[in-house]
C-alpha cells in the first residue's frame, strides 16, 4: 500500500545527495581523523556496540570523542557530558558511552555535527579522533572514514526505501562507505555464505567488507551488583530497542523462563510504565534501556542489564585499517 510513495521519497533523497555530490550543498572535511558509523536503514544495525568497539581499539593511544545527535534528549544545542549528564540531557546511547568511559573519552551531542566538531576541537583538551555516531546521512560533514552497518537478516540490497521498506536513502548510498560490515551474523556463518553476500554487495575497489556477530555476556549487571543469568529462574525482559529478536533467541536458547515486555525504540518510560514494572520481581534489560530506567528508585533493586560485545571476523585486518587511517591523519 505504501509502495506508490517510494518514488517521491527516492526523488527527495536523490536530489539532496546529488546536491552534496556536485558541491551545490557545502560539506566540511577535516585534517584529522573523523570516523562515521552509520547505516542505510532505520535503526537496529548495531551502531552503539560498534562505536564502543572503536573506543576500545583506540582509547589507549589517542584522545577520543564521540559525537551524536542525542536522539530524544530534552536539551538543545551542543552538550558535553559531565557529572550532571543523564539520558534526558544527552540521550540514552551517548549516556551509555559516558557511563562506561566517562574519564577516558569525551562524549558530546549536537544535531549540527559541523558545529559539534568545531566546538570540540576549540576546547583546550581537544580530541585527536572524533567518532560520529549515526551520521551516514549527515552530509554536511565529509568523514575521513565511513563505516556502513547492515544486518545479516535484512541486508540493504534486499530492502526497499521508506515508507515501503526501511531504507533511509537509495542503495546507491552504500558507495560512500569505505568499510561495509554485515552485523548480527551467526557464528556458524560459513566462508561460502560470506562470499555469496560479498558478491551481492559487489564492493567497489576501495571498499572492504567484514562480518560481525554480537556476543552476550553470561553475567548481568546492576548499578551495584553482578550476577549470573542462571541465578534467576524467572524474570521480565524489558526492551525498548529497534530489534530484540537476537536477545530473545539467546535467552530462549539458554532455556530461561521470562516474560518479554517490548516497547518501541528509544521509548520514554512513563510513571505508569514504571509502576507496572515495579511489580516484577526481577527485570533484565539492555544496556541502552538501563540508562533510562535506572533513575527510577522503585526499580533499582531489581534492575539488571545484559552486556554485549562485537566480534568481527578477520578482526586483525579490520583493526589494521582503522589504526592505519587514524595514524595517517595525525
Amino acid at each position: 500500500m505504501l509502495f506508490p510513495f517510494v518514488p517521491v521519497y527516492y526523488a527527495v533523497t536523490w536530489v539532496r545527495n546529488k546536491c552534496y555530490d556536485l558541491g551545490i550543498k557545502k560539506s566540511v572535511s577535516y585534517n584529522f581523523p573523523v570516523i562515521c558509523v552509520g547505516n542505510l536503514s532505520v535503526g537496529g544495525t548495531g551502531k552503539t556496540p560498534m562505536i564502543e568497539y572503536l573506543i576500545e581499539l583506540l582509547k589507549k593511544d589517542y584522545k577520543i570523542a564521540t559525537l551524536s545527535r542525542g536522539y530524544k534528549r530534552k536539551t538543545k544545542g551542543f552538550q558535553l557530558a559531565n557529572l550532571d549528564a543523564s539520558a534526558e540531557t544527552i540521550g540514552d546511547e551517548p549516556y551509555q558511552f559516558y557511563s562506561k568511559y566517562n574519564n577516558e573519552i569525551q562524549v558530546a551531542v549536537d544535531t549540527d555535527r559541523v558545529h559539534g566538531i568545531n566546538t570540540l576541537i576549540s576546547n583546550k583538551n581537544a580530541p585527536q579522533v572524533i567518532l560520529l555516531d549515526d551520521a551516514f546521512q549527515h552530509r554536511k560533514v565529509t568523514a575521513g572514514l565511513n563505516i556502513l552497518l547492515t544486518t545479516f537478516d535484512n541486508i540493504y540490497f534486499n530492502d526497499l526505501l521508506l515508507p515501503a521498506g526501511n531504507l533511509r536513502e537509495s542503495k546507491n548510498g552504500a558507495k560512500r562507505a569505505d568499510i561495509i560490515i554485515v552485523t548480527k551474523c551467526s557464528d556458524s556463518l560459513t566462508d561460502i555464505e560470506r562470499n555469496t553476500i560479498r558478491n551481492k554487495i559487489n564492493p567497489l575497489e576501495h571498499q572492504h567488507v567484514f562480518f560481525s556477530s554480537i556476543h552476550y555476556n553470561d553475567f548481568i549487571k546492576s548499578a551495584t551488583d553482578t550476577r549470573k543469568l542462571e541465578d534467576f529462574r524467572e524474570f521480565a525482559l524489558v526492551t525498548g530497542i529497534a530489534n530484540a529478536h537476537n536477545l530473545v533467541d539467546y535467552l530462549q536458547n539458554k532455556g530461561l523462563t521470562f516474560e518479554h515486555i517490548n516497547y518501541q525504540d528509544h521509548y520514554n518510560f512513563t510513571q505508569k510504565d514504571v509502576d507496572e514494572l515495579s511489580k516484577k520481581q526481577v527485570i533484565i534489560t539492555t544496556e541502552k534501556d538501563f540508562m533510562r530506567l535506572q533513575k527510577f528508585d522503585s526499580l533499582k533493586e531489581k534492575l539488571y542489564y545484559l552486556p554485549i560485545q562485537v566480534n568481527i571476523n578477520n578482526a586483525n585486518a579490520f583493526n589494521f585499517l582503522i589504526n592505519d587511517f587514524v595514524s595517517s591523519k595525525l
